[in-house]
């Protein structure tokens, strides 16, 4: 969680990326390959992130480092950033990974709803095999191979903008690649003006159970409420919704476990 300058930041930034009007994929991934030499140089980032130094001369720095690499949109949102004061130094390469989160979705145009459900499904598949699992996750392999493997599975079954946030979310930077992938899901629906609910049921639910669900989730929390349904074995009747870091559980199996916390104490 951002705080302070950092927090004011980012909102800014954010407001001057919704007026730019240029190729959105490719200032996505712009703003990925800045977001990774800032956390990849050291003394890169320090300099940019010094308060001390004044903020055209950290500009001009940008302008050395990165020179023709960057197209005029990218370059002008990142001389922008420099010249921001930020609470912690790495908060300057997540905002600008965040832009590119952001610039990434827009570059689906009307598709980019989708883009959270194919996250989720990629979360999916990867929990669900465990040898691609400690493959995404074996410090041997170079972020490259991590990210061919995973082009390879889903090329024809997601669209590109998903397949640009899998590679980044393989990058190492979130810890895990389900991590990265869970965070990018939450920024693509807050682009849309949704929230995600992470559902845990023992069974599928009908469309007309999820239509109800989504429909009462969406007024208690007074925006669009995007369902995201885990068939969970481990959950005995009811269902347990996790929707932010509120945590909704109507299971059987939590009341029996409250019910042996109480026979214990």
């Amino acid at each position: 969680m951002l705080r302070g300058a950092s927090a004011e930041a980012k909102a800014e930034l954010c407001s001057r990326l919704e007026g730019l009007t240029g190729d959105a994929a490719t200032l996505g991934e712009e703003l990925f390959a800045v977001a990774a030499v800032l956390r990849g140089e050291a003394a890169v980032r320090r300099i940019a992130t010094d308060a001390s130094i004044e903020g055209e001369a950290k500009a001009g720095l940008i302008g050395n480092v990165f020179g023709s690499a960057l197209g005029t949109d990218a370059l002008d949102l990142v001389k922008d950033a420099v010249q921001r004061r930020w609470t912690a130094t790495r908060d300057l390469a997540d905002v600008i990974e965040y832009l590119g989160v952001l610039a990434t979705v827009r570059s689906a145009a009307d598709e980019g709803g989708r883009i959270s459900d194919e996250l989720f499904e990629v979360r999916q598949m990867v929990d669900s095999y465990p040898g691609l699992r400690s493959a995404l996750s074996d410090p041997a392999r170079s972020t490259a191979d991590k990210s061919d493997l995973l082009r390879q599975l889903l090329d024809g079954k997601v669209q590109q903008a998903t397949l640009r946030l899998v590679g980044q979310a393989v990058s190492g930077s979130h810890g895990s690649v389900d991590r990265g992938l869970e965070e990018f899901q939450h920024i693509a629906a807050d682009a849309k003006d949704e929230k995600i609910a992470t559902v845990h049921t023992a069974r599928e639910l009908s469309d007309g159970e999820r239509e109800r669900l989504a429909e009462a989730l969406s007024q208690q929390y007074s925006t669009d409420v995007h369902l995201q349904v885990v068939v969970d074995p481990d959950v005995i009747g009811g269902l347990r919704v996790e929707i932010g870091d509120d945590v909704i559980d109507g299971t059987v199996s939590s009341k029996l476990d409250d019910a042996q916390r109480k026979l214990a104490g």
